[in-house]
């Protein structure tokens, strides 16, 4: 009974693409020697996941309807806000951001979780008013909710994060049904707001990061190395591999920060260009596996929960991927379910266990009908 009862409340199917993802980081972390002075990631990192697979389990059979209490949402968006200001205070500098805090023994980087908060809590306000969705006040408004965290965030600075809430919002606001006129002028807004940023914001190196985007070699020396050597792991690969164990850029420590924002071209440089598409193809069954499961949704909150964390996982897949092939600047962002670390781990198999506990109430509607509620047609 109890099996059968654990083979309903999971969706098998999204575990199966998930787990090769996740042994691809694991087996990349193998490879990593650790030295005297080194630390043993492949230990480490298999104990974050065995802890984020128990508690994906265990969210698995609850029932998260109370996630939709408006109260309930407003203390745990204003208690990670809080948070997330204590970082100014006593907040561990590390890559020139203060965005985490260091515990001794574990560090803990709350951000993730804030990310999380902001699908909630737009899945929320959008499920509510998708009937009057069009009216331009609720983009403003559903802005708010974000642009909070986001200046939290990018002030630390953690460039990288913000962005991921900005796309949150924006990809958010766009499924719930906004016009495309008023999605033209959000655009313009924002061209305009990254002009300010350009001339009274961002720091030199921001700045420098973003100038790497449209030719991430010209400063090979400085700002451009990490794309240089993250450019030359991957193309090392070739079509098959070196092999695992075999990476000559991680294991020499030419390829920087191999185990956490450069995976991707640690793992490529080992399984080369085959087991890279490999691993893209698993990244896309797992985000539509995400929002065939978010289509049966009870609510439009339940609906707009899915593709929200799906719009969370697309957004870090594509800039953690563009930035270790030298398409988009290095910001810092980890690729789910590989990098090395317990924060975004445990975030991911959260955002995952609550999609499996609204899983277990969804309703097999047809697919024009759910269309029309969703649109508020």
């Amino acid at each position: 009974m109890v099996r059968a009862l654990i083979f309903k409340k999971i969706d098998w199917l999204l575990v199966s693409f998930l787990i090769p993802i996740v042994l691809g980081g694991l087996f990349t972390m193998k490879s990593f020697v650790p030295e005297a002075d080194q630390i043993d990631f492949f230990s480490r990192q298999l104990v974050w996941i065995i802890i984020s697979f128990v508690i994906f389990f265990a969210l698995s059979f609850l029932d998260f309807r109370f996630l939709k209490n408006t109260n309930f949402l407003a203390i745990l968006f204003l208690f990670f806000s809080g948070v997330l200001l204590i970082l100014f205070v006593v907040g561990h500098v590390s890559h020139g951001a203060k965005s985490w805090f260091n515990l001794g023994f574990f560090s803990f980087q709350p951000v993730d979780m804030m990310k999380l908060i902001v699908v909630l809590v737009l899945a929320k306000y959008f499920s509510r008013r998708h009937v009057e969705i069009r009216n331009i006040k609720h983009i403003f408004i559903s802005a708010l909710y974000a642009l909070f965290p986001f200046m939290l965030v990018f002030l630390q600075p953690d460039f990288g994060s913000a962005i991921i809430i900005f796309m949150i919002w924006f990809g958010m606001a766009v499924v719930s049904g906004i016009s495309k006129k008023h999605l033209f002028f959000v655009a313009l807004s924002g061209i305009c707001a990254f002009l300010v940023l350009w001339f009274f914001v961002f720091a030199p190196y921001q700045k420098a990061r973003i100038l790497n985007f449209l030719d991430p070699m010209a400063n090979i020396h400085g700002s451009g190395y990490n794309a240089l050597q993250s450019t030359i792991a991957v193309g090392s690969g070739q079509i098959l591999g070196k092999g695992l164990g075999f990476g000559t850029q991680s294991r020499l420590k030419f390829l920087p920060e191999y185990q956490t924002d450069f995976v991707f071209a640690a793992f490529s440089e080992e399984w080369g260009f085959i087991g890279s598409i490999l691993l893209l193809l698993l990244f896309g069954l797992m985000i539509w596996r995400i929002l065939y499961i978010a289509s049966l949704g009870e609510s439009n909150f339940e609906m707009l929960y899915g593709i929200g964390i799906a719009i969370f996982f697309m957004s870090h897949i594509i800039i953690n991927v563009g930035m270790n092939i030298g398409i988009m600047p290095v910001t810092g962002i980890t690729l789910p379910f590989m990098s090395y670390g317990g924060s975004h781990l445990l975030t991911e198999f959260i955002a995952l266990g609550i999609l499996m506990g609204m899983r277990s109430y969804a309703r097999p509607a047809h697919r024009d009908d759910m269309k029309n509620e969703f649109l508020g047609i």
